[in-house]
């Protein structure tokens, strides 16, 4: 089941770009380096609006900005983070430096908060509730929808009730992949509250390894049944 489950996510990591040693310390360099993630956030970007239902013409360069420039601050959170932690690592650990770390942790995560709030603040000038959701389904991959609909497959039976708590957890966990750094923490997002999830089900007395079993064996007679017509 987790294997069926994981193999519908999708990776989005950008693409870095390689350059020649000898350019490195260049301003010249430093430039192309900067505008070619530009021109990778922005074509991400612009993906997502392409796939916004509704959105009026005039708003899409807008709201693709808008969303290029969130990847851009994100980014810079994060590498100031990883800057800061390496810059600790180097140093003896002792409960300062340990202390030190924690510090980093609690900083990078308020400042991620802030721009968050703002990003959305942002979005909803010119987008419906539900325009942003996808915005969010696009920046996380669609794991939200994706992982649901195969959860509502593999258990026909759910509640409206278990149904509601899982995708409060899996919204909750939209919220928090939006903001990391790689693609690898954003689908750890998810596999932290999928593990919720599963524990939940599990507590109300569903199998979920023969739930997982039983779903695989759905689908192979689905496809048995479609092939011999």
């Amino acid at each position: 089941m987790n294997t069926l489950l994981r193999s519908l996510f999708l990776s989005g990591a950008l693409a870095a770009t390689a350059l020649p040693q000898a350019m490195a310390q260049t301003p010249a360099a430093t430039e192309t380096k900067e505008a070619a993630y530009k021109r990778t956030v922005t074509e991400r970007s612009a993906k997502i609006v392409g796939k916004l239902d509704g959105l009026k013409a005039k708003d899409s360069v807008h709201v693709r900005d808008v969303i290029a420039e969130q990847y851009g601050q994100l980014n810079k959170v994060h590498e100031v983070r990883k800057s800061r932690l390496a810059a600790i690592k180097a140093q003896p650990q002792t409960d300062a430096t340990k202390a030190e770390a924690a510090k980093v942790e609690t900083e990078t995560t308020a400042s991620l908060d802030k721009l968050h709030a703002q990003y959305l603040k942002k979005l909803s000038r010119r987008l419906t509730p539900s325009q942003v959701d996808q915005v969010k389904d696009g920046m996380t991959y669609g794991v939200l929808p994706i992982t649901m609909r195969a959860y509502n497959e593999m258990l026909p039976n759910l509640t409206a009730e278990q149904k509601a708590q899982m995708l409060a957890w899996l919204t909750e966990a939209r919220e928090r992949a939006m903001d990391a750094g790689t693609s690898e923490q954003k689908h750890a997002w998810f596999g932290k509250y999928k593990g919720k999830i599963n524990n939940y089900l599990s507590a109300a007395g569903i199998d979920m390894n023969q739930a997982g079993k039983d779903w695989q064996a759905r689908i192979a007679a689905r496809k048995a049944a479609e092939g011999s017509h």
